[in-house]
């Protein structure tokens, strides 16, 4: 056991790196300059020269090197003699000694003045040599051009696919960074059970995975499988999930990537990796190919803002509906694709063919968020009598995403309050703090700014209790959250189609706390931005788009392709313009005047409503009830919305 620990326990080894070659390849040549092969000899003066070798003819030769060196030669005799005689790798036969000379001639003639007293018998000879230093002149030019060759294959490996990882270098940067999921090679855990809702997308795409597995049952009838099915939803309802739950189910290889791995700065970069793809799904055939977020390179054609004469995302998408149904067909290649923006994709790429299905992935209703939260709630340690239906009910137009991210928020908020088990509290916590962001209670507010935003707010209540297409109130408050200074949460109802009289009364709910504003302190504030951008656009839409405007009539300028999105100039005149912008202050005015009607039927319930929202802070649907009454149009279903648990009646004491 000892071994094995002290094993476990070890230090591991650096793993190897190919920098650290460069590495000691830079510093070996930084050596070779310091290096002396012909060995180290000790550098002299004139003067010592001329005192103790040259005067006392001790002398063999001097040699002149490059003329600025020169090279000292002792007899043999005398070698012992001099203690600093540095014999190098060239042994006791020298050069011995060096001293520099500025000139020629002018160590010619000192060398002449020395010897002019000896006999004829004794003489230095001189020579001269030109030596060339190969190693240091080839050094001088390889070694910049080793540095920018280096400095060159960093840059492209850095480039390249992972950031300098294996493979990303300038000669594969026309590869495809497709990753494969192979059933051999990966544990791909994900599978239609795990995927909540989405019953129908689920039902064409588990046709085509059955297809992938068993053909013959469609090929025997004459069946033909589809080239390729589109996901098509708004942002987290799932489709990603959806396309790795048939990474999970099919038992054919499955490549995967977004759609921005093709774009590159290179031109034909993304050409060349739409081929490489298909010719590696070709090769894996029958297969399936996921591209995510595909709206990166299928935006429709000539509809680029850049109008540069080569347009390298369009040339990706010309090759990628080449591939997809050309002459060469590939048989066994299904293309599955997603996006959140439709309307936006080249009508050649949607038609059939190519993408001969699109599966549209919506919102969950109340069923579908129900079975959401069960998958979401199975690692948290919840109260058992946690009604999911409440919770589905509470988070109407609430994405797969958003739920995860709720059931994530309650068990944070649970553990901050050391609470051992995530209760119903905690989740609805969790949907005020996604709705309207985190409390700040310590925000320094005046008493006169808590009073005008808690009578805004109770006018929002008031007016949107007594209409009858009003969203149904949960709560009021007036703690700061997020950038709004007081909220009002509302059960908006799930609905497919909506009446003008439903959208005049939910603009007469939000104008609610101008209203109130107005009639209580006779002057206006700020505080209603929001509300005025919300009644805008809402007024703009039934006038513009819905056709609710008698003037304009039934038409509609909304342009579902998305086609107005690069047009300089509005479908429609100026005098129509004018026309729009009276029909919209008519509506808004129509819907301020009828909330304040209803504010001054109701004056002295608003302002109780108001001083006790001030005192409490925080106020709910049965305190509004209480003091507005029961709500004349209030529904059946709506009875189940506003039940209150233990624990909500415990908050409410506490604030």
């Amino acid at each position: 056991m000892d071994n094995n620990n002290s094993q476990n326990n070890s230090p591991q080894k650096p793993k190897f790196n190919i920098y650290w070659i460069y590495g000691l390849i830079f510093l070996g040549f930084i050596a070779l300059q310091f290096i002396d092969f012909d060995g180290e000899n000790e550098s002299i003066s004139w003067h010592r020269f001329e005192k103790e070798m040259l005067s006392t003819k001790k002398v063999d030769k001097l040699i002149v090197i490059n003329k600025d060196l020169v090279e000292v030669y002792i007899q043999d005799e005398f070698i012992g003699d001099f203690d600093d005689i540095k014999t190098g790798m060239t042994g006791q036969n020298g050069p011995h000694f060096t001293f520099k000379i500025g000139s020629i001639e002018n160590f010619e003639r000192k060398l002449e003045e020395a010897q002019k007293d000896f006999n004829d018998e004794y003489y230095v000879a001189v020579s001269y040599e030109t030596r060339k230093d190969i190693l240091g002149e080839a050094l001088g030019w390889i070694f910049p051009i080793l540095i920018l060759v280096a400095v060159w294959i960093f840059i492209f490996r850095k480039m390249g696919p992972g950031g300098g990882s294996s493979g990303g270098n300038i000669f594969s940067i026309g590869k495809s960074r497709a990753k494969l999921f192979d059933k051999e090679e990966n544990n791909i855990k994900t599978n239609f059970d795990d995927v909540a809702g989405l019953e129908e997308a689920k039902v064409e795409i588990s046709e085509i995975v059955e297809f992938l597995k068993n053909p013959t049952k469609y090929t025997d009838l004459g069946g033909k499988i589809p080239k390729g099915a589109l996901l098509v939803g708004p942002p987290g309802t799932g489709k990603t999930l959806l396309a790795k739950a048939v990474a999970g189910e099919a038992e054919v290889p499955f490549f995967s990537l977004s759609g921005s791995d093709f774009v590159e700065m290179f031109v034909g970069v993304g050409a060349s990796r739409v081929r490489d793809l298909f010719s590696q799904a070709k090769q894996k055939a029958p297969c399936i190919v996921f591209i995510d977020e595909i709206d990166a390179i299928g935006r429709a054609r000539g509809r680029n803002a850049n109008f540069g004469g080569n347009d390298e995302r369009e040339n990706t998408l010309n090759q990628l509906l080449t591939e997809m149904d050309g002459f060469d067909t590939n048989t066994g290649v299904i293309i599955l694709a997603a996006t959140n923006r439709a309307d936006i994709l080249d009508s050649a790429l949607l038609r059939a063919g190519r993408f001969d299905r699109q599966v549209h992935v919506e919102l969950p209703d109340l069923i579908e968020r129900e079975a959401i939260f069960n998958v979401h709630l199975l690692p948290l340690k919840v109260k058992k009598n946690l009604d999911l239906s409440f919770l589905a009910k509470q988070t109407p137009g609430f994405s797969g995403a958003d739920i995860a991210n709720i059931c994530n928020e309650a068990a944070l908020i649970a553990a901050r309050k050391n609470n051992k088990e995530v209760g119903r509290q905690d989740f609805l916590d969790a949907v005020d703090r996604i709705i309207g962001g985190l409390e700040k209670k310590n925000k320094i507010i005046t008493k006169q700014e808590k009073r005008t935003i808690a009578y805004h707010e109770a006018g929002h209540a008031t007016v949107s209790w007594m209409l009858e297409h009003a969203h149904p109130l949960i709560k009021v408050t007036i703690v700061p959250r997020g950038q709004a200074l007081g909220a009002a949460w509302y059960l908006p109802k799930e609905r497919q189609i909506t009446t003008e009289e439903q959208i005049f009364d939910e603009l007469c709910a939000t104008m609610g706390g101008r209203a109130a504003e107005e009639i209580f302190f006779q002057k206006i504030s700020t505080g209603a931005l929001n509300d005025l951008e919300k009644v805008a656009k809402q007024a703009y839409a039934m006038t513009a788009y819905y056709g609710m405007s008698k003037k304009i009539g039934n038409r509609s300028f909304f342009d579902s392709s998305g086609n107005s999105e690069y047009q300089f100039q509005k479908p429609f005149s100026e005098k129509t313009a004018e026309l729009i912008d009276d029909e919209v202050n008519l509506i808004i005015e129509n819907s301020y005047t009828k909330a304040k009607q209803i504010i001054i039927d109701n004056k002295d319930k608003l302002k109780e409503l108001a001083e006790l929202l001030l005192e409490k802070e925080v106020i709910f649907t049965e305190d509004v009830e209480r003091i507005l009454g029961k709500r004349p149009f209030n529904h059946p279903e709506e009875e189940v919305l506003f039940a209150k648990t233990e624990d909500t009646e415990n908050t409410n004491s506490q604030e």
